[in-house]
């Protein structure tokens, strides 16, 4: 009798959870059973491991063979613990010596010739396994890089089974040749779903940055964008087509500063589970942009899927931008299934194969014509929706929805003057994120030692205490919100905003103009705020704000 085990990992979401394979080989008929909660592609594991060690040179053993996956109370799925099951079958045949693989962290698929081919996943499975307390893993090759960016770990690459046995027995390990030059891949195809990008309207990361300065006039948009990127508020974009206000959204993203690495982190976490992780790019610096077509439904916002559910578009904009164009036309299921994951920063979705826990914290950029034509409350247009056909379209944005909206700015149809006159063009998108840099870096010097990194996150309880506003800033809010025009979660969000205007006009808190500013901006009534045209970035001197 012969008994061996190592370890893979199971992933639940973005979520890891280690797991033991325990391999036992007892004298009986040859049969090869497979238990601990496996799913349909892991039980075919059976066939293509027995393939890939008699293809690379090892005999199979003729006896009784049983593998357990522990805990066998956590589903799993996928073809990567193939190459685990591998090395535990041959260690329990003392073909490997199992202290070798005991503390040891495999995962790969085989294919039927030996060679190990790449996973989806590989980041957060290494990240269980270093927060487990293990130091070495073995991945496929094509995946190293990706599980080398966890501190702390010791990585082993490798392209066949032939290779890992013969490192694991202390053998010279063959040579395998890699993949002609120019040639297409195989061996890559799995590591991204086909259309998964393309299905959520995922730009990738390295795409060129469209400049704000092809936008023709929308001052008062322009500030929003530059205020929305510099607090991380949501924005609400409404007007006549033709205005500008997809062109706006693109360029939101160019406005925002490079991922930090925790943050890099999470996101190349998700995208590796969904399979969107382009090859050759292991790490994602770039704040992600997600732009779903408006016939999504529920589902592929907020994740699904057979068997366990798979991250949606919410969770594919974590730490980016989930814009939402023509949002009307969206269903109200989906769009109001995003009011939750708006407050929390994760969305739970509970299915019948389990629950899992998806990062959600985004900034949510909405579009909107104000009716179905397009023409309603234009000067020279005639609308040909009736009354109630404009009221039904409006009312698709519910207003809890709306209420979680930070900034909602009309934008007007672009004069011929402002089209046509070169020289008028606005600030390109460097200038302006500059200034964003710049605020960041006064938000950030502001909530250093706390939870939170920039002014959409801070709670209103601290905005209200720890942070105050000038005296006598809050006044008009305060009497909107006695009115009933602002509710307790608006007041809060027009201080989370009222602090990043201040944040980029260089002010120590906000006072009565940067209030009345933010209060502007959620409700499109003019407050006599006064607004520079080009307000100037705060400077940081010896570690502090000047």
């Amino acid at each position: 009798m012969g008994f061996a085990r190592t370890c893979s990992v199971a992933l639940v979401g973005v979520e890891g959870v280690v797991v033991e394979v325990q391999a036992d080989l007892e004298p009986g008929v040859a049969a090869f059973a497979l238990v601990g909660l496996p799913d349909k592609s892991l039980v075919e594991s059976k066939d293509r491991v027995r393939a890939a060690v008699v293809n690379s040179g090892v005999q199979w053993p003729q006896k009784k063979l049983t593998v357990g996956l522990s805990p066998a109370s956590v589903p799993k799925s996928g073809s990567g613990f193939d190459l685990a099951v591998a090395v535990a079958v041959l260690s329990a045949a003392e073909r490997i010596d199992p202290r070798e693989i005991a503390d040891l962290v495999v995962i790969g698929e085989l294919g039927l010739d030996g060679r190990v081919r790449p996973v989806r996943g590989i980041l957060p499975a290494v990240l269980a396994a270093a927060e487990a307390g293990y130091r070495q893993v073995v991945v496929p090759e094509q995946c190293a890089a990706e599980a080398a960016l966890v501190p702390g770990v010791s990585v082993l690459g490798v392209r066949s089974l032939r290779q890992l046995i013969a490192v694991l027995a202390g053998e010279e390990v063959p040579d395998e040749e890699p993949a002609d030059e120019g040639r297409p891949d195989a061996m890559l195809a799995g590591l991204m779903v086909p259309g998964a990008g393309a299905g959520t309207g995922l730009t990738a990361g390295g795409d060129e940055v469209a400049d704000l300065a092809d936008v023709g006039g929308q001052e008062t948009a322009r500030f929003a964008l530059e205020i929305a990127a510099a607090g991380g508020h949501h924005l609400l974009l409404h007007g006549p087509p033709g205005a500008g206000k997809t062109m706006l959204a693109e360029r939101l993203r160019g406005l925002l500063p490079p991922l930090t690495r925790r943050e890099s982190l999470e996101v190349t976490a998700v995208h590796s589970v969904a399979g969107i992780l382009p090859p050759g790019e292991p790490l994602v610096t770039r704040a992600p942009y997600c732009a779903p077509h408006h016939s999504a439904t529920m589902q592929s916002l907020i994740g699904g899927g057979n068997g366990l559910p798979r991250p949606g578009a919410v969770s594919l904009a974590h730490r980016g931008i989930l814009f939402m164009d023509e949002a009307p036309e969206f269903t109200a299921k989906a769009l109001d299934s995003l009011r939750q994951p708006l407050e929390s920063g994760h969305v739970v979705v509970a299915r019948s194969a389990g629950v899992v826990r998806l990062p959600a914290r985004f900034q949510m950029v909405l579009a909107a014509n104000p009716c179905p034509c397009g023409r309603f409350g234009q000067k020279e247009a005639v609308c040909d929706c009736g009354s109630a056909v404009v009221r039904r379209y409006q009312g698709r944005l519910s207003g809890p929805l709306i209420d979680r909206v930070d900034l909602r700015v009309g934008v007007a149809a672009v004069t011929r003057a402002d089209l046509m006159d070169a020289g008028g063009r606005g600030e390109s998108t460097e200038a302006v994120a500059g200034r964003v840099r710049a605020a960041r870096q006064r938000a950030a010097a502001r909530l250093e030692g706390t939870p939170w990194t920039n002014n959409s996150e801070v709670p209103g309880h601290e905005l209200r205490t720890r942070w105050a506003s000038a005296p006598e800033a809050l006044g008009a809010a305060e009497r909107d919100m006695e009115r009933g025009l602002l509710t307790a979660r608006g007041f809060d969000r027009v201080l989370r905003v009222a602090w990043t205007v201040a944040d980029l006009h260089g002010h120590d808190r906000p006072d009565r103009n940067d209030l009345e500013l933010a209060l502007q901006m959620r409700t499109g009534v003019d407050r006599g705020a006064v607004r520079p045209s080009r307000p100037e970035p705060a400077v940081l001197v010896g570690g502090g704000v000047s």
